[in-house]
């Protein structure tokens, strides 16, 4: 059976599930007391800028974005309950408390984050070990129910073991002392990181995707079902074949990788966060590599988020430096991404640090400004909220 029509059949299956039986019978929990709000597609026919830096709907927060002109945002995930899932009132209470500042929350985080396996809370989905991974797959579903109840139309999510690699800061004077997050292989195998043991084991490019694919057969019906896009973000950064006993899904040529994962299903709620920092990870020359990339995913239509965050060097030796200074070129991929008919948000991310009051305020502040500037030469003055 082609893997898409498992999915229909799945889909079947869900609805039926979750109508026919109670709590505790082998049914996904239903969200009481919420009404499905959410649609697909939300486009507003343009980009805008979006912000997952200031993970929270407090006033202060929400000020800040409001200040910068940042409008659309993703504040995290609500409430977590153990063995649950998410609480319905906290995710309808951030998008309320959003709104009264003018801003949409347009996603939330699953809890299959970047942090590593050993830092979530759903670490067996990515372990491959059942069934303790069936009863953390009935906590996402939930999650996306809440999300789509609350009218929150996205949930973005990783599929890695491994966390985040980076081997240390790089000090840039001509930019006021601000140190750049770096990874260099060569220095990580120096430094015997390679060897490092994991939670787990080791798993190779087939056994990820085996994995990933248990968790979308059984997600995807339920984003089907209540209209909420699931946006995976690349592993960052992809890594040689077997760097600590896994491979990477985007690894060792992301641009396969990405080809491998859309191809997967052709469901409209299976698509990217597209991290453009992540993927130019992955190559020798990001400038011009990253371009066909936007395109093929843009055509396919699978492009749901973007963190516009630059990068100088590439595969295997990089550093992550303010969008200004990067290797890519942030006009011609915005130019780009209008281009294929992508108007979601262009979140700034991972901005550079220093060690003045603020630092981290300061760089998406310049961040967002910056994209503002991009997005009011493409679309012309003024032209977007």
């Amino acid at each position: 059976m082609k893997r898409r029509n498992f999915v229909k059949v799945l889909a079947a299956a869900s609805v039926g599930v979750v109508a026919g039986l109670p709590d505790g019978a082998g049914a996904r929990p239903r969200v009481a007391n919420a009404q499905q709000t959410t649609g697909f597609p939300r486009g507003t026919g343009r980009m805008v800028v979006g912000c997952q830096s200031r993970n929270r709907t407090s006033r202060e927060n929400l000020e800040f974005l409001a200040r910068h002109g940042v409008y659309h945002m993703d504040p995290g995930a609500p409430r977590f309950i153990d063995g649950v899932g998410w609480d319905i009132g906290d995710a309808q209470r951030q998008v309320e408390e959003a709104r009264k500042h003018g801003i949409t929350v347009q996603a939330f985080h699953l809890p299959l984050s970047s942090a590593g396996i050993d830092r979530v809370v759903v670490p067996n989905v990515m372990l491959g070990r059942s069934p303790e991974r069936d009863r953390e797959i009935e906590m996402l579903q939930q999650m996306i129910e809440v999300a789509g109840r609350a009218g929150v139309p996205m949930l973005l999510y990783n599929t890695i073991i491994l966390p985040i690699l980076r081997t240390g800061r790089t000090v840039d004077p001509a930019r006021g002392n601000a140190s750049y997050s770096t990874w260099n292989y060569g220095e990580a195998v120096r430094r015997g990181m390679h060897e490092e043991p994991i939670t787990g084991g080791g798993a190779d490019v087939d056994e990820i995707y085996e994995r990933i694919t248990y968790l979308l057969d059984r997600l995807l019906p339920v984003a089907e079902e209540y209209r909420v896009r699931l946006g995976n973000h690349i592993a960052d950064p992809p890594a040689p074949a077997g760097y600590r006993g896994v491979t990477r899904w985007n690894s060792p040529d992301v641009f396969a990788g990405i080809q491998r994962f859309a191809q997967l299903y052709d469901s409209e709620y299976h698509g990217f966060n597209l991290c453009l920092g992540s993927t130019a990870e992955g190559l020798r020359d990001p400038r011009t590599e990253i371009i066909p990339i936007i395109e093929w995913i843009g055509a396919r239509r699978q492009i749901f988020n973007i963190h516009l965050r630059n990068i100088k060097g590439g595969w295997n030796d990089f550093q992550e430096v303010y969008p200004d200074n990067g290797d890519m070129d942030f006009v011609e991929v915005v130019r780009t991404l209008r281009k294929v008919g992508y108007d979601g948000m262009l979140m700034p991310d991972h901005v550079p640090q220093h060690e003045a009051d603020g630092a981290r305020d300061q760089g998406f502040a310049f961040a967002y400004g910056h994209t503002k500037a991009i997005l009011q030469m493409v679309y012309g003055w003024n032209a977007y909220a």
